[in-house]
């Protein structure tokens, strides 16, 4: 059977576990946020995907998760802006980043309460996109900390999400 596209919400383990790279598709007629499988990797980047994939916490339990807004080819960006939801008994928690409006209700400890642990038995979160993916390997591979190591300003963060002309073509 072939999926066209699905609203991203509806992603099950089985969507990924058949399809573990997703890109989205336009569907700005209907509100939705669709995704629909991409069937060659490792692809050559992942702008506008999403990778489901096993993530491991600090107390060497692993659960599956969904990553996103991951900068091949950086780094730095890809810690700021990577998105990371993590699936628990058929459901789904989306950690909210340290920038993020709603982090004190959907932060590191909230995700902690939604999994059942301390927050030093989660954190940091360790992945690894190399199979789905070519880049940076320092993009590629990573933890998540409960506090980032560098905060940016809004105003940072908002100049590193849109590049300037002439940058990142």
């Amino acid at each position: 059977m072939s999926i066209k596209s699905k609203p991203v919400e509806s992603l099950t383990i089985s969507d990924i576990e058949a399809n573990p790279v997703w890109k989205y598709v336009n569907r700005d007629q209907s509100g939705e946020t669709a995704v629909r499988p991409v069937k060659r990797t490792p692809v050559a980047n992942l702008t506008g995907k999403l990778v489901g994939t096993m993530v491991q916490f600090a107390n060497g339990s692993s659960a599956w998760a969904i990553i996103g807004n991951v900068d091949c080819q950086s780094p730095r960006m890809t810690e700021h802006f990577l998105t990371i939801s993590v699936e628990r008994g058929g459901k789904w928690f989306t950690l909210s980043r340290y920038h993020d409006f709603d982090y004190s209700q959907s932060g590191p400890e909230a995700l902690s309460n939604f999994l059942r642990m301390d927050v030093d038995q989660v954190f940091p979160i360790s992945y690894d996109l190399r199979p789905f993916a070519k880049g940076d390997a320092g993009a590629l591979v990573g933890k998540i900390a409960k506090e980032p190591r560098e905060k940016l300003t809004r105003s940072q963060i908002i100049a590193m999400a849109v590049p300037q002309r002439g940058e990142r073509d």
